[in-house]
């Protein structure tokens, strides 16, 4: 019973610079020749400091006023492939609602982009009305007899 319990070992932390019969001792023990590393309560420096001379964030010149760029609306773009589009009835209108009733965007509260790429086959006719079609995707999408229809 006694035999099969485990042996407990801990690992103490090594002192340095206690003489030789530390491991780690003699004349630097381990820290080097001179400097501040190499003295007693040396700790890093706080973040950005740079040793006394004039640290970054103030050599940096500083730009007058305010952007309001960092609070516009991020634009999410949506890429749809053509072989996608083959969910849809032979002959129908494919617009932004009916992609989302689809399923195949989501669109949150900000704004979007919608792009039809021309990735796949596609094997019906499609009307696709205010979306943005590659080069590509047109020529499939024509093939088939499908119109693109772009209102301004």
């Amino acid at each position: 019973m006694l035999n099969k319990l485990s042996k407990v070992t801990t690992k103490s932390n090594r002192r340095v610079g206690r003489g030789y019969g530390s491991k780690k001792g003699g004349h630097t023990s381990g820290r080097g020749t001179k400097g501040q590393k190499s003295r007693s309560g040396y700790h890093s420096p706080r973040p950005g400091f740079e040793g006394g001379s004039m640290p970054l964030s103030r050599r940096v010149p500083k730009l007058k006023g305010f952007s309001r760029g960092y609070f516009d609306q991020k634009i999410t773009k949506f890429v749809i492939n053509v072989s996608d589009l083959n969910n849809f009835a032979d002959g129908s209108k494919v617009d932004v609602l009916s992609l989302v009733e689809q399923g195949l965007i989501k669109p949150g509260s900000g704004n979007f982009s919608i792009k039809i790429c021309g990735n796949g086959e596609l094997t019906k006719k499609l009307n696709l009305e205010n979306l943005s079609v590659s080069k590509a995707a047109e020529e499939k999408i024509t093939a088939k007899g499908g119109k693109i229809l772009i209102n301004q």
